[in-house]
């Protein structure tokens, strides 16, 4: 007899789609003012998808993870220590492969569609190649959080792009509806961020779909949400999760740091320098994600280093690494 899972079927109500509301820009916003997201259904360039899935599909296949031949890109049973353990220092990441998605006309030409203006992509990318787990006893939400605690000040949106078919049992993403305007559920200690407690979450509030490629969600930086555990037998889930806004918008700084000290920051761009004040409300991300004391930046941020920066009236509000 087989032993019973450690965790339950997921309890999830299905995601709306958004695909009707495409033009009519007060019911786009009533309806992120509401949900705190938007999911559109098979609206992005399948081809370009299918390139990025190919590249994906190499990357696996060169680890000895899965086989060249097999179109569905099954897990071969391979050692699955060759993936990093940060997901954002994959090859896939250092590679930019999201410049695929990012430089797509048909792609930009969604989000134009969508934004009434150009689409301001922000160099900030994470390539998900995320395997079966082997331990059904983990939990099955992975880690629930909003970005703005991370990001404050950066006003993006979450751009989260399915590479394949990803169902209840690959996972994907579980959303929280609505709480996107409510104070947050994270809990700090000094600069410490934590996760969000399952237990803090309403009941009947996370949300789910089976996702393909041509479809896009995007989240606001307010609205908690959590990767899925994958529970599938042999199937990785492919997925990009980046960074978008309108070009109309306060789009950041995006350049190298040409100087650095516990006092400013020199960042240079395409229209030369531009020296920012720090103070102790910056919000500069740690190597966790968490906020730096000032006093320690120098050591984790040196010239050359690519940054985003979120700035007002000559003051870093936030800056992170570019990935």
């Amino acid at each position: 007899m087989n032993a019973p899972l450690m965790n339950p079927p997921l309890q999830m109500r299905e995601l709306n789609v958004s695909n009707d509301l495409l033009g009519d820009r007060a019911a786009l916003q009533a309806a992120w003012d509401r949900d705190g997201y938007w999911f559109f259904r098979d609206v992005l360039d399948k081809d370009v998808i299918a390139r990025i899935r190919g590249i994906y599909a190499d990357y696996l296949a060169g680890l000895g993870l899965a086989d060249r031949e097999d179109p569905a890109i099954r897990y071969n049973g391979g050692d699955l220590s060759k993936l990093p353990n940060q997901a954002n220092a994959s090859p896939l990441n250092i590679a930019h492969v999201e410049r695929e998605l990012h430089e797509a006309p048909t792609v930009n030409a969604f989000f134009k569609k969508l934004f009434g203006c150009d689409p301001f992509w922000v160099p900030f990318t994470v390539h998900r190649t995320v395997p079966p787990a082997l331990d059904r006893s983990l939990p099955r939400l992975e880690f629930i959080h909003h970005d703005g605690i991370y990001n404050d000040g950066l006003p993006f949106l979450i751009c989260w792009v399915p590479m394949d078919v990803i169902d209840e049992d690959v996972g994907g993403l579980g959303v929280v509806e609505g709480l996107q305007n409510q104070p947050t559920l994270h809990r700090k200690e000094g600069m410490t961020i934590h996760p969000i407690r399952l237990e803090d979450v309403p009941e009947g509030a996370w949300l789910h779909t089976t996702s393909r490629p041509g479809d896009v969600l995007l989240m606001s930086m307010g609205t908690p949400h959590s990767g899925i555990t994958n529970w599938s037998k042999d199937r990785f889930r492919l997925s990009m999760d980046t960074r978008i806004m309108p070009s109309s918008g306060k789009v950041p700084l995006v350049g190298t740091l040409t100087a650095v000290s516990a006092e400013k920051v020199t960042i240079r761009d395409a229209r030369g320098d531009h020296e920012l004040r720090l103070d102790e409300k910056s919000f500069v991300r740690g190597t966790l994600g968490d906020q730096m004391p000032i006093a320690e930046i120098p050591k984790r941020y040196k010239p050359g280093n690519a940054v985003i920066a979120a700035f007002d009236d000559g003051r870093v509000v936030n800056m992170r690494p570019q990935s």
